[in-house]
């Protein structure tokens, strides 16, 4: 099964080709461009590069969040887009649990990290065991002292992956829970990972259409919250 995989949930931005968990392609960008002007060429240039076009692709799959609200929807936007016009199947998969493949060589807990402002991480913990990987919480938006506190007084070795990675394991360090921060080629999200989280949801009924891929958000946008807040400001004010 090829899939082409989109990654956008934070500053860095890639995509992947891959079949049956074999990489065939992939490009990495982290400059600071935007993701609208950087992610499309990317596209173009490992398919193109590959000998491969959108008719090849069995899928597109695409990290549909928690993370970056312009990031993700820029990205579930070209994966809608792509799968639409070549019309195939998509697959929308967690940002965290994707970025958890980095880390499922090392046994024991995968600490997922995105920096949600505020002394808060987008967060999801894994066990891992002999490369396979066990989900133990849902995706959430968690205080930095609180996830200490969940974590104290686990035995086990604790390994931070993502782009918050190193806000988290300082936190962690602090509170006196020991952990270690993922190498740098394997701490940042990566649409290698999200194409395999897509094989293994593929397998088990996981394809949707293009109109059925939507984002996931486990906060409102900035924006909203502002708006939400000044309205109850002025509620109690009258």
């Amino acid at each position: 099964m090829k899939i082409l995989a989109l990654e956008t949930s934070a500053k860095a931005v890639s995509a992947a080709v891959t079949e049956d968990g074999r990489v065939l392609a992939s490009g990495f960008q982290d400059t600071g461009l935007t993701h609208s002007r950087t992610l499309m060429p990317i596209v173009e240039h490992i398919l193109q590069n590959a000998d491969l076009t959108m008719a090849d692709m069995d899928a597109v799959a695409v990290a549909v969040g928690p993370g970056s609200f312009t990031g993700i929807r820029i990205g579930v936007s070209a994966a809608k887009g792509l799968a639409f016009a070549a019309d195939r199947p998509a697959v929308g998969v967690s940002t965290l649990a994707a970025m958890a493949r980095n880390a499922a060589f090392a046994d024991g807990l995968v600490v997922c990290a995105m920096d949600a402002r505020r002394s808060q991480i987008y967060n999801a913990l894994f066990e891992a065991k002999d490369g396979v990987l066990t989900r133990l919480t849902p995706d959430r938006a968690v205080g930095l002292e609180d996830l200490a506190e969940e974590l104290r007084g686990d035995p086990r070795p604790k390994t931070v992956v993502g782009d918050g990675g190193k806000l988290c394991a300082e936190a962690l360090e602090a509170a006196g829970v020991a952990c270690r921060l993922a190498p740098p080629h394997l701490l940042m999200q990566s649409a290698v990972t999200v194409a395999l989280e897509a094989e293994e949801a593929a397998r088990h009924g996981g394809l949707v259409s293009a109109q059925e891929l939507l984002p996931v958000y486990l906060r409102p946008p900035q924006a909203e919250r502002l708006r939400r807040e000044k309205m109850e400001s002025g509620e109690s004010e009258k």
